[in-house]
């Protein structure tokens, strides 16, 4: 699940001025509100040059048509590899049919008559690596031959070169092998997933439809067996990393800037402890050079950079309660805590190593906003880059003397500015605005023009002494004499964060419902991200219990002020925001009267092994922690209205989740509407077939016949041309 956030299209709020209703159509099929385009172009890298459709002929003559999709050599910047029906298999993996292509020869070459995934070009642009059928292929440029560096692959059975699901979707990435710096060696994965269970499901057709069976690793079950291996490209020999097996993970692999040696990142199954190993390439002997314990987990991410220098690494770790920036020296012999304090840093912008600064983003002067700072290599006070509220992201040039700050805020549309960063003397910095590139001007219109509400911050108290942040829009036209219905819109799963300071955070969506009379919230509830360590792990091995309980603190204060509509409070939903709104509707039963859940988990022993024991250990271990929050034993509590929506091939979030709950809500006597979406993933999403405005019309028709009030409005035209549901 690893922070699933559902993508709507944006856009909140400005003027009080209604003079257009906000309709589905406007948000999924026009593109009503879509926002400018701005590319962060420095102009110091020709673009990639254009491929003429009609010079892409195959050896027979046939025109292959336009690039889906195309990959560059860095060596070699005529040849380029182009992709071809390109098909999705999982959340971030693809195969297509791929071609060889020269610019200048104009000659182009398919590499096999099959779908490969993950081709790549080795650093001198002489050799292809990819994979086909679970196995790893090196294709030579000049001698246009083909050798395999793997020969065992299998399908559900071992994998080279490519991930296994369950590291694909939580260790998120996809591509499981990498060229060593000078393309001397690949190191790649080989997955044995023979003990792990397989998940079947339906693909449904016209016939007699087909099962897709693949293997995936439940809460408790076991994993693939996980081999790192070491190719040498011109001996062709082949050498296996050498680390502590058994019940462990290996959620990463990196080259140093040394083409001998590569990290081998090894975690225990408990994921508290994590080793690097720094990894002969010759041999496959391996020492520690790092390592970090947890008394809940360690958080992985790629914050790891290897300097020039061959000697330091630089990364992030939440050890000292907060994400901060370390350097440590590869002997590890030296560590440095590079920035302090109680505040997070969210992305690292930029490594300037000639002049020895680091530029990185920090959560600050609030958990809601985005800040840019500078520190150096020693650990000097920090220096701000962009100040006050909002949020920047800031992407610079090469030398690090201009940057693209694109901002916003969260009633605001992004502004995109050019500014150089001039540095003075005593390492003081200063920005100089050189242009605006784009400022939305068109997008500010139409927020005009159809009368945005504006949001506003709300700050909530829990009732174990916490403040909740929130984010509040009231209909345009607000009036505190009225009673209005209250939206409680929650992802609240670990690390995750809805309640921000920028534009999109409040979706075109919820102006919609606002538009309609409805009071939309967001609250970002204990375990959520970029309020420290503690805040975010404090639901460690009991998922959901304060997560809903703040959900339910919530309402109740909610319910206080004089113009909520107690008797109409709902809650939205989608994956980990599903399981919460199962919560809301079976625990939070007395406070919510209505519930929306899109694809939940309803009980923790369905999910994969690495997400859910990374919070919760496993079932043998917790069976109290899974048993006790879990919303398929508490379906005796409903008393409101349930909807129940899930996508038949959810690959991820597995449909049996909503099976179960069904049974429990049978066997508890209770009333609910559900809809389902045949041959749909977790996104249950797709224009051409017009999935995604049906799934939308549904949710917000309903919504509006079960949580609205005298003060409400129903869809108008064109949206009352849809047939009632």
């Amino acid at each position: 699940m690893r922070k699933f956030f559902l993508l709507l299209l944006v856009l909140p709020l400005f003027t009080h001025a209604q003079t257009k209703p906000i309709t589905l159509e406007d948000i999924f099929k026009k593109g009503t509100f879509r926002g400018e385009f701005v590319r962060a172009d420095f102009g110091e890298s020709q673009a990639e040059p254009e491929l003429n459709p009609e010079d892409l002929k195959d050896e027979s003559g046939e025109s292959i048509g336009r690039p889906q999709g195309t990959i560059w050599s860095a060596a070699k910047p005529d040849l380029v590899l182009i992709k071809k029906e390109v098909e999705s298999i999982y959340r971030r993996s693809t195969k297509s049919y791929v071609y060889l292509y020269n610019t200048s020869t104009k000659k182009l070459i398919k590499l096999e008559d099959e779908k490969v995934l993950h081709p790549s070009f080795s650093p001198d642009g002489k050799k292809i690596a990819y994979v086909k059928n679970n196995n790893l292929v090196l294709y030579d440029i000049a001698t246009q031959t083909k050798k395999p560096i793997t020969t065992d692959g299998e399908w559900n059975k071992i994998i080279n070169g490519n991930c296994d699901w369950v590291y694909e979707e939580e260790f998120e990435f996809t591509q499981a092998y990498d060229w060593s710096p000078k393309g001397n060696y690949i190191a790649y994965y080989r997955f044995d997933e023979s003990k792990v269970k397989e998940y079947e499901f339906t693909i449904y057709d016209n016939k007699y439809n087909e099962q897709y069976s693949y293997k995936y690793p439940k809460a408790g079950e076991a994993n693939s067996v996980v081999e790192i291996h070491i190719y040498d490209v011109n001996a062709g020999n082949n050498v296996k990393a050498d680390y502590e097996q058994g019940d462990i993970y290996i959620p990463r692999i990196k080259w140093t800037r040394d083409d001998n040696t590569l990290l081998v990142f090894w975690m225990n199954r408990h994921q508290n402890d994590l080793k690097l190993l720094a990894t002969n390439a010759k041999d496959g002997t391996a020492h520690l050079v790092y390592e970090e314990k947890n008394k809940y987990f360690v958080e992985i991410n790629d914050d790891w950079w290897f300097l020039k220098d061959g000697k330091n690494m630089l990364y992030t770790s939440e050890k000292d309660g907060y994400r901060h920036l370390y350097m440590n020296s590869l002997d590890g012999k030296k560590s440095i805590q590079l920035t302090k304090g109680p505040y997070e840093i969210t992305d690292v912008n930029g490594i300037d190593e000639d002049n020895q600064r680091i530029y990185y983003t920090v959560a600050y002067p609030t958990p809601m906003d985005r800040n840019v700072f500078e520190t150096d290599f020693k650990g000097s006070q920090p220096k701000a880059i962009t100040e006050g509220s909002g949020w920047h992201r800031l992407v610079f040039n090469k030398d690090y003397s201009k940057y693209f700050d694109y901002y916003s805020n969260l009633n605001t549309p992004q502004t995109v500015s050019l500014y150089d960063l001039i540095i003075n003397r005593g390492n003081q910095f200063t920005s100089k605005l050189e242009k605006v590139e784009g400022d939305n001007d068109k997008l500010k219109e139409k927020l005009t023009e159809y009368g945005y509400g504006k949001a506003e911050f709300i700050r909530v108290p829990n009732s174990k002494g916490d403040t909740l942040n929130g984010w509040m829009l009231k209909p345009a036209d607000f009036d505190p004499s009225k009673k209005y219905p209250v939206l409680f819109c929650n992802y609240g799963g670990p690390g995750s964060q809805q309640v921000s300071n920028r534009f999109g955070a409040v979706s075109a969506w919820h102006q919609l419902l606002a538009q309609k009379g409805f009071i939309v919230v967001s609250i970002d509830n204990t375990g959520t991200g970029f309020r420290g360590e503690e805040f975010k792990k404090k639901t460690y091995l009991q998922l959901g219990k304060y997560e809903i309980e703040d959900q339910i603190d919530a309402a109740k204060y909610l319910e206080t002020m004089p113009f909520v509509d107690k008797n109409n409070i709902g809650h939205w939903g989608w994956s980990f925001g599903g399981f919460m709104s199962s919560l809301a509707i079976t625990k939070g039963h007395d406070v919510f009267t209505a519930a929306v859940a899109v694809a939940p988990v309803t009980n923790w022993r369905f999910y994969d092994n690495i997400y859910t024991e990374r919070y919760m250990r496993t079932p043998q271990e917790n069976p109290k922690g899974y048993d006790d929050n879990s919303p398929i034993n508490f379906t005796d509590l409903i008393t409101g209205k349930f909807l129940l929506i899930h996508g038949l091939a959810d690959d991820n979030v597995h449909f049996q989740n909503s099976t179960q709950m069904v049974s429990a809500l049978v066997k508890s006597n209770v009333d609910f509407q559900s809809a389902y979406y045949p041959n749909k993933n977790h996104s249950i999403s797709g224009y051409a077939d017009n999935t995604t405005f049906h799934l939308w019309s549904k949710m917000t028709n309903w919504i509006l016949k079960n949580l609205g009030n005298e003060n409400t409005k129903n869809l108008t035209a064109p949206d009352s041309k849809l047939k009632s549901f």
